[in-house]
Formats: C-alpha cells, sequence, structure tokens
C-alpha cells in the first residue's frame, strides 16, 4: 500500500468516526494533523504534510469537509484553514428486509440493526458472498485464511490488515461467522534461526530469540566461538516484532518439550512490549529476559540515543520488563525512561563483548 493511502486512510477514518447525521462538527487541523504525527513514526520521511494536505482537499472536493474562511490557517506550507466543518454523515442505503430474512438462517443481523450506516452495497455483497460459501462448506478443504479471503472478498489482506481495508478487520465480527467456518488456518510466518554446530533437533533445549540482525550476527559468531551467555543451542533472528507472528512457527520445525527461551531485544519501549506481548501469547512457554545481556548493555549506557519516535509507551510493559531487575538497575533503567533514551543493542559488538571475556 502507498503512503498516501495510509494518511488519507488515517484521516478518511477519524472524519467518519465524528460525523454526526444530524449536526455539524468543527474541526481543528494542527489537532488532527497531530494525532496523524504521533500514529505513524515516519511521518516526515514519508513527506506526510503534503499527503496530509491532498487528502483533505479530497475530503473537501467530496463535500465531507467545509473550510471555516476567518483568516485563520495553519501555519504551514502549503497552507490549510486552520477551522473546518465536518459536514453530516449521510445516512446509508437501507437492505432490503425480505433479503436480510432470506439470509438470516445463517446470519445474525442485530449488529446492522443496530448500526444502520454499515447497510451499504459494497457490505452486502460480502455478505451474499459469505452466504454461497456457507451453504457448501463442509466439502471444501481447509486453505489459508489470505486465500480464503482473496477468494471471498477479491483481496487476500481484507480480512487482516485494518489499515489498508478498515471495513474488513472488523467483518466476521459484525455478521457473525467465526474463522472456523471458513475453513481456513493461520500459518505462522517462517523465521530466520541458526542452529549451533555439531547440534541435532532433537538437543535443543535452550533457545535465544534476538531482536535486531547486527546482533544476530554477533550472537552466531560467539555460540560458535562459546562465548555466548545461556549456551544456547538455537539463535533465532526475531525482526523486530515479527517475532510476535511468527514464533508459532517454531512448533512447526521442533520437537514438542519444553523449551527455555531467552529473549534480547533493545532496551526501550518497543522492546519491552516484544517480550512482554510473547509473554502473554504464548503463557505456557518459558519466555525471559536474557538478563545477563541486558546488563551488559546497561554497562554500555554511555552509548544510549534517543527514544525512536512513534514508539508507543506502555507503562503495563515497562513495569513488568523492570520487575525482572535489582533495585539498582530499575533506577538506571527509570532513568533512560524519563529521559527518553534508549540502549540499542548494536552496543554489544565482537569488540565490546571482550571486556566481559
Amino acid at each position: 500500500m502507498n503512503k498516501i493511502n495510509i494518511i488519507e486512510t488515517r484521516v478518511r477514518s477519524f472524519i467518519e468516526d465524528i460525523q454526526h447525521p444530524k449536526q455539524k462538527k468543527k474541526l481543528n487541523i494542527n489537532d488532527l494533523e497531530f494525532q496523524l504525527r504521533k500514529l505513524l513514526h515516519d511521518y516526515y520521511e514519508m513527506d506526510g504534510y503534503l499527503l496530509f494536505h491532498q487528502a483533505i482537499e479530497s475530503l473537501q472536493n467530496e463535500g465531507q469537509l467545509t473550510p471555516i474562511h476567518n483568516s485563520q490557517y495553519n501555519g504551514r506550507t502549503p497552507s490549510l484553514p486552520l477551522y473546518y466543518w465536518v459536514n453530516l454523515k449521510v445516512q446509508a442505503n437501507k437492505w432490503d428486509r425480505l433479503q436480510m430474512m432470506k439470509l438470516s438462517d445463517l446470519f445474525d443481523f442485530s449488529f446492522y440493526e443496530r448500526h444502520p450506516e454499515w447497510q451499504t452495497k459494497e457490505e452486502w455483497d460480502r455478505i451474499q458472498n459469505l452466504y454461497a460459501f456457507l451453504q457448501s462448506n463442509q466439502e471444501r478443504e481447509i486453505v489459508s485464511l489470505e486465500e480464503r479471503s482473496l477468494e471471498l472478498f477479491g483481496h487476500e489482506k481484507f480480512l487482516l490488515d485494518g489499515i489498508s481495508f478498515p471495513d474488513g478487520k472488523g467483518f466476521l465480527t459484525r455478521i457473525g461467522v467465526s474463522e472456523e467456518q471458513l475453513k481456513v488456518v493461520k500459518y505462522g510466518e517462517p523465521f530466520v534461526f541458526w542452529m549451533k554446530q555439531g547440534k541435532e533437533i532433537n538437543d535443543i533445549q535452550r533457545v535465544m530469540i534476538v531482536e535486531n540482525l547486527s546482533f544476530f550476527h554477533t550472537t552466531i559468531q560467539l555460540l560458535e566461538a562459546d562465548q555466548l551467555d545461556y549456551e544456547p543451542e538455537l539463535i533465532i533472528y526475531g525482526e523486530g516484532t515479527k517475532i510476535e507472528r511468527s514464533f508459532s512457527f517454531f512448533f512447526k520445525i521442533f520437537p514438542p518439550k519444553s523449551y527455555l527461551f531467552y529473549y534480547a531485544g533493545d532496551l526501550d519501549a518497543a522492546g519491552y512490549g516484544i517480550m512482554n506481548r510473547l509473554i502473554e501469547k504464548y503463557p505456557n512457554c518459558c519466555i525471559q529476559p536474557a538478563l545477563k545481556i541486558y546488563r551488559k548493555m546497561l554497562e554500555c549506557v554511555d552509548q544510549r540515543n534517543e527514544q525512536k519516535s512513534g514508539q508507543i509507551q506502555n507503562l503495563k510493559y515497562r513495569d513488568a520488563f523492570f520487575e525482572w531487575f535489582t533495585e539498582e538497575e530499575q533506577g538506571l533503567l527509570m532513568q533512560l525512561w524519563q529521559e527518553n533514551k534508549r540502549i540499542p543493542q548494536e552496543v554489544l559488538t565482537i569488540e565490546t563483548w571482550r571486556r566481559w571475556m
């Protein structure tokens, strides 16, 4: 999906949320752009304001927005009026009640009764496609969610990508159908991993997951030199937040048994979130932070840098992560947090590792 659609989708979604069928609402453009900048960490890199300007003009041309001309502008170039009226929500077309009754043997239309704005032609077409499938779903094979989404709704990401397809993410919930009825399976994404030389799949007991590519290659060198903490038999490249989608792939490769998983990521809000969400999603797995590695990173505090823009600073994840450390270490971690600083995993190189040998 291109960048202009990301900006425009966000803006349109916000406008739709605040539109009212009987009352116009006043919108401050600077407030709206500020919310966008918080949501999109690469807003400036993508020349976000220009795309934002184009999105506002498109909505104005469609009659969704009307500028309030009072000599106040937003102070940007190209400029926009500072205030707009968000025009009345156009009432959705109502569906034929008789047609709804014909499909009610498989579907629950109560959501659409409560929210008539969803009674659109596009939504009805989706429901008809789904109804035709469900009448013969017992004869169908199990396929991936992406394959079924393409078959029924015209795009493989329709049910998965809420940004590109805001109508798709909640569609099954609205109509009261489960993924199981679609005869689908969600496959775990494959990941890159390195097994210690001389080890076999059945030898795996300790697994280390590392967030970043550079440190992944560093840990391979340390592992083969028998210098890596915890002496794992396997190292997985987590690839940032991707590990949250790909972790289930581990259990399709390796035999079922108890494993020890050590997670090592950046000392920042994103890293805390990744590790804690893995623990939440896989409560039956023994997942814990690689404390020995994090402590080495804390000794490199002089190489701290600015927290990445756009990261969600979740206090629950922060506190849960800090609990693994001593009181003194928690004080240092809290100081980094309050200063909006982070320690990237890349402070640990083959050269810096020598200080602990």
